[in-house]
């Protein structure tokens, strides 16, 4: 096999390089940076950065659903202490909302969404959060400032909202009694909208 010979400023030929050789040892350089930017980006997620493929939903609109069942999951309890599972909640309607602490709109509907769970959580009213790629002391303490005393959900590598396809937050899913997906939303929504809703979900049978 032919080589390549690299000579100095001396005429000397210190190296000798097989063809192509000079081509793996800068991709070969290229895969740990590669590893190491993987990395970075990974934990700016963990850390609370906001992922770029999420949008953050200004505006309130709703969108066609899929009216299937809704996909069950478990994960950990953001207040610490057991887990929280769809699953049982079926037998209520549950309002299931895709949340992070670093999103305005969160922010701006958290008064909305704590008025309405004091009002319907013993009327066959489940709420559920559940928090993505956020830092766990600033969710827990975005639900401590405004008043969010239903469970949530650690979803720190987004599996259930992959399981949901949402694509931006806030988004809300309204799930009947039979664990249907019925209505969904995304932007921030306004008490007298939820209401408008719930009590609709309530009067089916």
């Amino acid at each position: 096999m032919g080589v390549m010979v690299e000579r100095n400023e001396t005429g000397a030929a210190p190296r000798r390089w097989p063809r192509g050789g000079r081509l793996w040892l800068i991709v070969g350089a290229g895969v740990p940076a590669l590893a190491l930017l993987a990395l970075l980006a990974w934990a700016s997620f963990g850390s609370g950065g906001r992922p770029g493929g999420l949008a953050v939903n200004t505006e309130s609109a709703e969108v066609q659903a899929e009216r299937d069942l809704a996909a069950d999951f478990e994960l950990p309890r953001l207040s610490g202490g057991g887990v929280v599972r769809l699953a049982e909640q079926r037998g209520q309607v549950v309002l299931l909302d895709f949340w992070a602490s670093w999103c305005t709109p969160c922010r701006d509907e958290a008064p909305a969404l704590a008025a309405a769970y004091a009002e319907y959580r013993e009327r066959g009213v489940a709420f559920i959060g559940v928090n993505l790629w956020d830092n766990p002391g600033d969710a827990a303490a975005f639900a401590a400032q405004h008043g969010q005393t239903y469970p949530s959900g650690l979803d720190a590598e987004g599996q259930a909202a992959i399981s949901y396809g949402v694509r931006g937050i806030p988004e809300k899913f309204f799930i009947d009694r039979n664990g249907a997906i019925v209505r969904k939303f995304v932007g921030p929504m306004e008490l007298p909208q939820l209401r408008a809703i719930l009590d609709e979900l309530l009067a089916q049978p």
